[in-house]
């Protein structure tokens, strides 16, 4: 029986560091965070790192190189990539570059139900979303900045480019949905959603 390797973007962080050179997990965390790559796998939890690559090791996508001395500590067990391990973090890739997926996200869930709440809440909760949008680019454009000071390629901060293309384009579309509902171009109350309601009912077609 073929043995499927369990795909995330925090398995597929931990192949690909141990596609460039074997290493004990605290290295793994380190180069993560130095790399800037926190910002878009999260390893907000040090045990979820060990939890996947528990998950990669007994799924042999991985297996124990060594144990390497630390003064005072336990020793640290060094890990490097299978055969199996390496093919699945190519093939992951490609599937991540080349297919969309539809990922069930709070946000557009929350959006879906957005009417339940009154115009002027709406406009109040997605007032504090605009400030928390706006500290998040902020953040990403000092880091961008403090990269390229460093001189590193644009190739190692394509995923922060694509972090701010992707707020940007939110928070413009708040920001509309924001002026729309000041504007009374976008308004709904108890009574229009009942109406709505009855009227989309009436115009189901019937089910066989």
């Amino acid at each position: 029986m073929e043995n499927k390797i369990k795909k995330s973007p925090l398995a597929l962080a931990i192949l690909c560091l141990l596609i460039e050179e074997p290493m004990h997990p605290y290295r793994m965390q380190q180069l993560i965070k130095e790399r800037g790559k926190n910002e878009v796998i999260n390893v907000r939890y040090r045990t979820s790192i060990y939890q996947t690559i528990d998950r990669l090791h007994r799924d042999r996508a991985i297996v124990i190189q060594g144990k390497k001395h630390n003064e005072g500590k336990p020793d640290l067990i060094v890990y490097e990539v299978t055969k199996e391990g390496r093919e699945a973090a190519y093939k992951w890739l490609r599937e991540m570059l080349s297919t969309p997926k539809q990922e069930f996200l709070e946000f557009p869930a929350a959006i879906s139900f957005l009417a339940l709440l009154t115009p002027e809440d709406v406009k109040e909760q997605f007032e504090k979303r605009v400030l928390a949008l706006e500290k998040a680019l902020a953040h990403i454009e000092k880091q961008m900045e403090m990269a390229t000071i460093k001189g590193i390629p644009r190739l190692f901060l394509l995923e922060m480019e694509y972090q701010r293309t992707v707020s940007i384009a939110e928070l413009e579309w708040i920001q509309s949905t924001i002026h729309d509902i000041q504007a009374k171009n976008l308004k709904w109350d108890s009574e229009w959603l009942r109406e709505i309601s009855l009227y989309l009912t009436s115009k189901k077609e019937p089910i066989d």
